[in-house]
């Protein structure tokens, strides 16, 4: 956000309570699908199929969207595009067949493949994939420091303070700080993550935690092509690989275990399940993991980020990119976000409203 808005001149402040980075970014695996947590098809039953692939080609233009800026700017954080696989969960390929018929009538860059291709492609050995192109991954700390640091490099400052109130009921808005200082400004954006202030009040968000392993390297024994892997399932796991040859696998959310003594109570079970799933999609994996983490996040009901105005607070706006996409609902919410404060509209503003209903 701080990049898109200083590249268009304006005058920007980031207030941020912890280290640039070392917040929740640190536990991001930085999968960057434009695929929505929600499959095409179910986002259709719920929303009609127009606005359904409106979602999904903004999400797809986005995705691409970050790889042409951080190699415009040079960012050094380890991003290499990569295929996606969307395999199936189980020995039946029919969800994957309806979400196949949907994406080829949206004309997005998907192929389907059966159990034997997929055998031979890929090594692995499910019912069937959607294989997809112009998704990525990369390092998420060097990413967030890159991105700081072209903005702090354009006259952006970085305020380490805890922000606590916003008021925007005059011409500018008085962000008040814990220390008691207070920051008027004409726009605030609010990219705050799963700290979600009180002046926001969704009905689609609801938080969840997940976990993750990180294996040794083993550069010589990695799926043909390292593409990026995730299940056609609602609590689905996910894989990548990493420049340095390991395997990160992840998943085992859970809705119920958000603070942290609980999280890290859950940690050795959740860890011995990921092993365990990890080794039935790979079974050539290395078995010694070297690192394993868990991480708060926020998602949506129905699969879709929150971006745009506040409702009921003048000039505030959220950007707020929940569930699997995080990263790739940033870009797409720097993009909407600057373009509304240059007097810019968008369609997308209704489907990513903070305060939208959702049925589903």
């Amino acid at each position: 956000m701080a990049e898109r808005l200083s590249r268009q001149g304006r005058q920007v402040v980031i207030i941020d309570r912890e280290v640039p980075s070392l917040g929740s970014t640190v536990a991001s695996t930085a999968m960057l699908l434009w695929e929505i947590d929600r499959p095409l098809f179910q986002l259709t039953e719920l929303y009609g199929f127009e606005k359904a692939v409106r979602c999904y080609h903004a999400s797809h233009q986005a995705a691409r969207g970050l790889r042409a800026l951080v190699a415009q700017y040079g960012v050094a954080c380890h991003m290499r595009p990569r295929l996606s696989l969307y395999l199936a969960a189980d020995d039946s390929p029919n969800l994957i067949q309806d979400e196949y018929s949907v994406r080829s009538r949206a004309d997005l860059p998907s192929l389907l493949l059966g159990h034997a291709e997929l055998l031979q492609r890929f090594a692995i050995a499910r019912a069937g994939a959607i294989l997809s192109r112009d998704a990525a991954d990369a390092d998420p700390v060097l990413l967030t420091r890159g991105l700081l640091d072209l903005s702090l490099k354009r006259g952006a400052r970085l305020l380490k303070a805890n922000a606590v109130a916003y008021d925007g009921t005059a011409s500018s808005v008085t962000v008040g700080l814990e220390d008691g200082f207070s920051i008027e400004a004409r726009h605030v954006v609010l990219a705050t993550g799963y700290v979600m202030p009180d002046i926001v009040r969704p009905t689609a968000q609801q938080p969840a935690s997940s976990w993750a392993i990180a294996t040794a390297p083993q550069a010589d024994n990695l799926w043909p092509g390292q593409a990026l892997i995730w299940e056609a399932t609602q609590n689905y796991h996910y894989a990548r690989t990493t420049f340095d040859g390991r395997i990160i696998f992840g998943g085992e959310d859970d809705h119920g275990l958000i603070q942290p003594d609980a999280r890290d109570a859950a940690t050795p079970t959740k860890v011995r399940v990921l092993k365990e799933r990890l080794t039935a999609l790979w079974p050539r994996t290395s078995s010694h993991v070297a690192f394993a983490w868990s991480g708060a996040f926020d998602t949506t009901r129905d699969g879709l980020p929150l971006i745009g105005a506040v409702p009921g607070s003048k000039n505030i706006f959220a950007a707020f990119g929940y569930g699997g996409n995080g990263i790739t609902f940033s870009l797409l919410a720097a993009e909407l976000i600057g373009s509304l404060l240059s007097g810019g509209s968008s369609p997308l503003l209704d489907d990513f409203a903070i305060d939208r209903d959702v049925s589903g």
